[in-house]
């Protein structure tokens, strides 16, 4: 996760706040935090025995909005060396930090889109990384809320994958929370297969 200075941040959190996420613009590869991979709504009931496949809008509660506490700020009415656009900065990483989780998805078998973030690399593949739901996720921004970053587990490491590579990942979600350098996540996945994304027909 890149440094928690306040440069450029005022301007980052207006917009951030403006979209109803962290702070991200369209990327090249077509996804922003308003946009996510995968597409937004909620996704369909699968049939028994296999992974359903899900949206980033399904680990959100219904009933949670970002947004909130921060809805009567002006923040065009401050600037990076202003002491409330620090406070207004340490308040969002901590409401989003502390983002809550759907618990209807723990214990569930699914199947999600997601950027790649790695952790842990060796040789022999990624045995541990972070799905996030927007390019530069986590790298090039400040980490999108802890409900929308999953913190994943590899059965067995992936091989030939590198940082924000598109991927699908099929496992097991908990709703369990995990702190890593690159950011806090409100979900665990025990994954059995990360495979290439393919937009689906």
């Amino acid at each position: 996760m890149q440094s928690r200075s306040s440069v450029g941040w005022t301007k980052a959190l207006a917009l951030g706040l403006a979209v109803g996420v962290c702070a991200s613009m369209a990327s090249a590869a077509g996804t922003s935090a308003s946009q996510p991979i995968g597409g937004t709504g909620v996704s369909q009931p699968a049939a028994a025995g296999t992974f359903r496949e899900i949206k980033w809008d399904d680990l959100v509660p219904k009933d949670w909005d970002p947004l909130k506490e921060f809805k009567n700020i002006n923040f065009s009415l401050m600037n990076d060396s202003d002491p409330r656009a620090n406070e207004m900065l340490k308040r969002m990483r901590e409401t989003w930090d502390n983002a809550p989780t759907n618990n209807d998805m723990d214990g569930a078998s699914v199947r999600i889109p997601g950027y790649l973030v790695p952790l842990e690399d060796s040789k022999a593949g990624l045995k541990e990384f972070l799905l996030v739901p927007y390019f530069g996720a986590c790298i090039h921004t400040p980490p999108p809320p802890a409900n929308q970053i999953i913190y994943v587990k590899a059965e067995k490491p992936a091989k030939g994958f590198h940082s924000m590579d598109t991927v699908w990942v099929s496992g097991t979600l908990k709703t369990l929370r995990s702190d890593s350098y690159m950011g806090a996540s409100g979900y665990r996945m025990d994954a059995v297969r990360v495979e290439p994304y393919v937009e689906p027909k």
